[in-house]
């Protein structure tokens, strides 16, 4: 599914002391089967830009449209959007509300038509997939650790088949090992459904790793929009907006400095130690 956003604006509070100008028109293109990365600091506008996706929160002015339709056309179906545009929250607990888990993934297909089988049927491929081991599948979604929240909430997403999905902040409070599960189980999603994965993350190791095109976000606006390793090469840039690029970059630039033959645009370990190597060579 291609989304265009044509010179977007949302002011919170509008006409009222509170007045805030979230995003400032912003304009970007995102083909299907895209892979991106959204970052920026608190406030800077991600998490409001993302909830547009999906029609939680209408645009003060501007157009979205999702292949080529105006979702702001009022024949335009908002439950159509909604199940081919995904959004799981970075607090699981805001999405999960059921008895148990099973019944929670399965209210999504529920909720748009499907028969009681179909809604099953999809729960369980939407647990399989995000690798939740079926002991829990009849426990209270809130009686699980923290990662299998995560994955409960994104099961509960893609038993309704999105096109797109976006996920804001999966990782956020995980240790190491249940971030990467999470981070490997969205990488699967993305390469065998060919399905755009829009990723917000503070990680900019996670990001870097993962990504094809990161979106910088800050005061409402678009600050860069491109690859991982030209985004990174403005590390300067981002430090003043707050933000920074992965240790890798600063490790390299640090290494060039010193009279080492490096590339530093690189931007995971894997290519940093492939860049060290051939350049003691």
């Amino acid at each position: 599914m291609s989304i265009i956003i044509d010179r977007v604006n949302y002011i919170y509070s509008k006409d009222t002391a509170y007045e805030i100008n979230a995003l400032k028109d912003i304009n970007l293109v995102i083909p299907d089967g895209q892979f991106i990365g959204l970052i920026g600091h608190t406030g800077s506008g991600k998490s409001t830009l993302v909830q547009h996706l999906n029609g939680l929160l209408k645009a003060t002015s501007g157009k979205i449209y999702m292949n080529g339709e105006d979702i702001y056309d009022p024949s335009y179906s908002m439950k159509r959007l909604r199940s081919k545009v995904g959004l799981v929250f970075q607090y699981p607990e805001h999405q999960l509300f059921e008895v148990d888990v099973f019944k929670d993934v399965c209210y999504g297909p529920l909720n748009l038509g499907a028969s009681e089988k179909e809604a099953q049927l999809r729960a369980f491929e939407a647990l399989k997939r995000v690798g939740l081991n079926e002991e829990y599948y009849y426990q209270s979604p809130f009686e699980l650790s923290g990662g299998q929240k995560r994955r409960a909430a994104i099961a509960g997403v893609l038993a309704m088949k999105p096109e797109v999905l976006i996920l804001d902040e999966p990782t956020a409070g995980l240790d190491p090992q249940g971030r990467d599960e999470i981070l490997e189980q969205i990488r699967k999603l993305h390469e065998e459904n060919h399905m755009t994965i829009i990723l917000v993350s503070h990680s900019m190791e996670d990001i870097a790793k993962y990504v094809e095109r990161i979106i910088v976000m800050n005061q409402g606006e678009v600050l860069f929009d491109n690859a991982p390793k030209e985004v990174f090469r403005h590390y300067k840039e981002l430090e003043k907006v707050g933000l920074a690029a992965p240790q890798v970059t600063y490790i390299m630039n640090r290494l060039l400095k010193k009279g080492l033959p490096v590339n530093p645009s690189v931007t995971t370990v894997e290519e940093a130690k492939t860049e060290i190597l051939k350049a003691l060579r």
